[in-house]
């Protein structure tokens, strides 16, 4: 950690910035957010290809379930634009239209609609055609810039046209900017590499229900100048990432019955009431 306001900002709330998110609040980054509410998705008239909606979903209820994720995954949201990105100590300096100046380690930008903001940066990621735009191939297809803390998730070729590849490109574009924070504290590739997700219990087995045995899978990754106090800390804290990510089932049933939970939350009232009513005739055979 730096002495910035904040580790990584996120300039767009959209598909690409929530995503990108989640990803990185959920490691442990403080993450903050901004969004102006005009992202481009709001044009979208009914979203109909995002997979887990069969009927598809309005693109107002979709927005805030991104919000609320990205809220719960420990994400700030901020209701404002960013009009400059500035380099800064330690990091770069965001200048927002209400006045603020927050101070961030890294910044991911997450903005369909072009990256002026960026300009104090570097004019190399802008191209000058008469208009001067920015260059959305600028970055690699994980979100790397030439500047080391930049990423770019949006605007950019590949992702910009369907909700579900921007969002693929955001989460792409944190794991990226993870492994790279990792590599910066002198974790290796084969530690640095951080996957997040969560298995059954059961999956834990033989000798991988033993701390001892990731210690020493962790030994053999680490770098030899690991040692001592260093070198026990960082891997007491590996293992317990990595057996965090195994849930016993009353955890499974509880995060279940929470998800559906935060689900309802976000459905009118009126439906929910009409589709109880219909179960409990159903249930009664009434009608039937």
């Amino acid at each position: 950690m730096t002495g910035t306001d904040v580790d990584v900002a996120i300039v767009g709330g959209g598909p690409a910035g929530c995503s990108a998110g989640v990803f990185t609040a959920r490691y442990g980054f403080e993450t903050v957010i901004f969004d102006r509410g005009r992202s481009s998705l709001r044009r979208c008239a009914h979203l109909e290809n995002y997979p887990g909606f069969p009927a598809g979903i309005d693109v107002e209820t979709f927005y805030e379930l991104l919000h609320d994720h990205a809220a719960r995954a420990g994400c700030g949201i901020v209701p404002t634009l960013v009009e400059a990105v500035e380099r800064g100590d330690g990091g770069f300096v965001l200048e927002t239209q209400d006045g603020r100046r927050v101070t961030a380690e890294r910044v991911v930008a997450a903005t369909r609609y072009g990256g002026e903001y960026l300009s104090p940066l570097d004019d190399a990621m802008f191209e000058d055609d008469g208009n001067e735009r920015f260059d959305r191939s600028s970055a690699t297809e994980d979100g790397r810039t030439s500047i080391n803390g930049l990423y770019v998730a949006s605007p950019s070729v590949a992702s910009d046209r369907q909700a579900i590849i921007a969002a693929g490109r955001g989460a792409r574009t944190a794991h990226a900017l993870i492994a790279d924070a990792r590599r910066e504290r002198d974790y290796p590739d084969a530690l640095a590499e951080q996957y997040d997700w969560l298995r059954r219990e059961g999956e834990l087995t033989g000798e991988w229900r033993e701390r001892e045995r990731w210690r020493e899978w962790f030994d053999e990754h680490a770098p030899d100048d690991w040692s001592g106090e260093r070198r026990a800390a960082r891997r007491e804290a590996a293992i317990d990432r990595r057996l965090a990510e195994f849930l016993p089932a009353a955890e499974r049933e509880r995060r279940a019955v929470d998800g559906h939970d935060r689900l309802l939350d976000h459905i009118d009232d009126e439906r929910i009431l009409a589709r109880a009513r219909e179960i409990e005739r159903k249930s009664s055979g009434v009608g039937t």
